[in-house]
Formats: C-alpha cells, sequence, structure tokens
C-alpha cells in the first residue's frame, strides 16, 4: 500500500513538472508571436548539399521530418519552434582550397535563395533589421544569410564585398583550420590572431555592414578583431569555456569585454561544447582511436575492433537542456542580459542535447529559462532584440562610412606562406 501511495505521489510530482513546462511553453509563444526569435546559425543549405545534392525540392520542407529524414530542420518544426527569423549559414569545408570555396559558397548562397524562393509563403530574404521586423510582421520566417570560413573570399576584399551584395551579412573569420590572415580555435596559430590583412578585412566588413562572426577562431583573433572593429562582433554559435572547456567556446576574458564592445554570444547545443562530460569523451575516444592506429598500423580491422569494445565499455554520454541552460546563464552572469542570443547549430552537429531533437526545441529552453527567474522582456532580449540591436549598431557605423571609398588592401606575399 505505502509503495502504491509513493509511486502514485512520484506520478503526480512528474505530472506537475510536466504541467508547469507546457505551460511556460505556451507563454514563451505568446512571446514569440510579437517578438522574432532569431537563431544565429542553421546549416540546412549544407545539409541539402551532402544528402541531396541541393536540390531544394528533393525533399518536402512542408512536412515534419523527424521520423523520415537526418535533417533537424522543416517548416512545420520552425513553426513550432516559434522561430522568426534564421541565419542560414552558407558554409563550406576548410578542407577545400580557396579558389573552391569561393564557388561552393557563392552556390550554398544560391542554395539558400532557392529554399526562399520555394516557400514564399512561408520565408522572405532579409539583409538589414528593418527587413527582418518587416518579414516578420508578414507572418514569415526572416531568412538571413551567414558565411563560415574567411577562407571564401580567397584573401581578396573584392570577393568579400561580392559576397556582401550577394547577401550575406556576416562572415565568420574561420572554421576549423588557421587562414592566411586569421588563427582559428582548433589549429595551431600561425599570426597571434589577425596579421594586418586580416584587420583589413575586419575593417572593410564594418565599411559594408558585414557583421564580424567570432565563433570558431582563436582568443587572440577573438581580441584582435574587437580591437579593430568599429562595430559590435558577434559569436553566431558558441557557448562558455569556463562551463566546458573546449576551445571553440568564448572564455570569460572575451565575455567581460562584450558590454563595452556590445556585441552578442549566440549559444550553440553540440553537445562536446555543452557538456563537458561529452567533451572529455570524446577527447579520450580521439586519444584511443589514434593509440590503436599507432599500434595496428595498416590494419584497419583491429582498429575498428578495438574500437567496438572501447565503445561498448565506454558508452556515449548525452548532453541535457541543464547543460544548455548552464552555458546561457554563465553568459549573462559575465556578459549581461544584453548580449546573449541563440545559435543552435541545427543540420551542422551530428548529434544534440537529450530532448533537442530539432528546431521545435526553442520553446523548452526559453520555458527553462524562465523557470530560473527570467522576466518576460529577459526573453525577447535573447531571443531576438539583442541581434537586432548588434545589427542596427553594424548598420549605422557603415552608414557612418558611406563615404568612405572600398579597400584596396591586399594580402602581402609573405604572409600568404
Amino acid at each position: 500500500m505505502i509503495r502504491h501511495l509513493l509511486a502514485g505521489a512520484a506520478f503526480a510530482a512528474l505530472a506537475s513538472v510536466a504541467h508547469a513546462q507546457d505551460a511556460g511553453e505556451a507563454r514563451v509563444m505568446e512571446i514569440l508571436k510579437t517578438t522574432p526569435l532569431i537563431d544565429g546559425h542553421n546549416d540546412l543549405p549544407w545539409a541539402l548539399r551532402q544528402q541531396y545534392g541541393n536540390d531544394v525540392h528533393a525533399v518536402d520542407l512542408t512536412r515534419n521530418l523527424q521520423a523520415s529524414t537526418k535533417l533537424h530542420t522543416d517548416i512545420p518544426r520552425l513553426r513550432a519552434g516559434g522561430v522568426g527569423g534564421q541565419f542560414w549559414s552558407v558554409y563550406v569545408p576548410a578542407s577545400l582550397t580557396p579558389s573552391e570555396a569561393v564557388q561552393a559558397t557563392f552556390e550554398q548562397i544560391d542554395t539558400t535563395k532557392r529554399i526562399i524562393a520555394a516557400h514564399p509563403e512561408t520565408f522572405g530574404l532579409a539583409t538589414t533589421a528593418d527587413e527582418v521586423d518587416a518579414v516578420f510582421a508578414s507572418g514569415r520566417i526572416a531568412s538571413l544569410i551567414g558565411m563560415e570560413g574567411g577562407y571564401s573570399i580567397d584573401d581578396s576584399l573584392a570577393l568579400l564585398r561580392e559576397f556582401y551584395r550577394a547577401g550575406a551579412r556576416y562572415m565568420t573569420l574561420t572554421h576549423s583550420k588557421t587562414t592566411s590572415w586569421a588563427d582559428s580555435a582548433t589549429d595551431a596559430p600561425k599570426w597571434g590572431g589577425l596579421n594586418a590583412f586580416g584587420e583589413e578585412v575586419v575593417r572593410e566588413m564594418n565599411r559594408l555592414g558585414m557583421m564580424v562572426d567570432l565563433s570558431h577562431v582563436s582568443e587572440d583573433t577573438m581580441l584582435d578583431a574587437m580591437r579593430v572593429s568599429e562595430a559590435p562582433v558577434i559569436f553566431s554559435h558558441s557557448s562558455a569555456r569556463a562551463v566546458t572547456a573546449h576551445p571553440r567556446n568564448v572564455p570569460d576574458s572575451v565575455l567581460r569585454l562584450m558590454p563595452e564592445d556590445g556585441g552578442i554570444v549566440m549559444i550553440n547545443l553540440a553537445p562536446g561544447f555543452v557538456s563537458e562530460t561529452v567533451r572529455a569523451w570524446n577527447a579520450a575516444q580521439a586519444a584511443e582511436d589514434a593509440r590503436l592506429k599507432s599500434m595496428n598500423p595498416g590494419d584497419p580491422t583491429a582498429v575498428e575492433a578495438g574500437m567496438t569494445a572501447w565503445m561498448q565499455a565506454h558508452p556515449t554520454p548525452q548532453a541535457t537542456l541543464a547543460d544548455v541552460v548552464a552555458h546561457i546563464q554563465h553568459v549573462r552572469e559575465v556578459a549581461g542580459i544584453d548580449h546573449v542570443g541563440l545559435g543552435a547549430d541545427f543540420d551542422g552537429i551530428g548529434s544534440l542535447p537529450e530532448g533537442m531533437g530539432g528546431v521545435d526545441a526553442y520553446p523548452r529552453i526559453l520555458a527553462a529559462l524562465m523557470a530560473e527567474g527570467w522576466t518576460e522582456a529577459d526573453i525577447r532580449k535573447i531571443s531576438g532584440e539583442n541581434l537586432l540591436r548588434v545589427m542596427r549598431a553594424v548598420e549605422a557605423v557603415a552608414a557612418s562610412k558611406a563615404g568612405e571609398r572600398p579597400s584596396m588592401a591586399k594580402l602581402e606575399a609573405e604572409a600568404a606562406t
């Protein structure tokens, strides 16, 4: 009898928590009717390239695709997630040659525009903060373009300008590899941050009105870019290094500068970036793989068998909603409520935190923040107001430079080697 009573009490407690979560999510959705939730980074264009040959009609985005595809993104889940604005990443790999990256990036911009054109009732292209507001007011999802990887300009400011004309409104200065003018967070440093040409890239981005995105760059590059840029910077999809010790995350030394800079850190959902347990597991897995390869040169079968045994002995851990909330809370505590946003990296990462299988996850995240005491005004800021403020500040700097000539700076020959 007592056991049944205890079980009943536990069930009632769980039901109460679920009810509170549902009520919180409903409240969030009401807020998002009048404030656009703008995510800083979604790799759907690259997923379509990899899985469907860039054919935007090869998969029906008007259907919920969670059960039938690997995609994190479709229109029903965007609507269920309350998404009002999305930066579509036109990512291409750092393994490409610069000339290949130029072509592939323009192809990805074309893909993004074809996604928008295929669903005009749902998406509208936006290149300014005012256009975001106008598209959102029309009941559609404001669709913006963000470049990922400075190698895509092939050391040419003329190409940077052409990408801006094509609609790109931010550029991540590096991806996984150090470029000929900027150090990456996950590669050997070469310049101690930005070299002289890298500084010119940032200045020309300021002149154009293109946001300087510091996700993926080294700490020295972050600090150099913030020193050089007259406009606020962004981290389109990064988390907090003090919470998870991954070099891709933003250190407190940089977070403390955000109020003066005016920029924004948009929290990423990649499990290895938000969970220290997952990060450590990933590192241990990579170390074991390297060990097995060194012990079994030329014998991939032995390596595969060894890794299978290791994985069985070390089950893959999962990141959680609580991990994501911890990063958001930390950025708020160190940088301030005006400098935090959301940049999940959907369709750009292989796994997601538990219970966050796609772009419909935002109400759960925001409801969890409200359960921690966040106000409606706070939710409006993290959802879209902070990013729109940054966009308007970047646009104002560009307007102040309207009379300046385009930069003719070139990469010095010795810097390229």
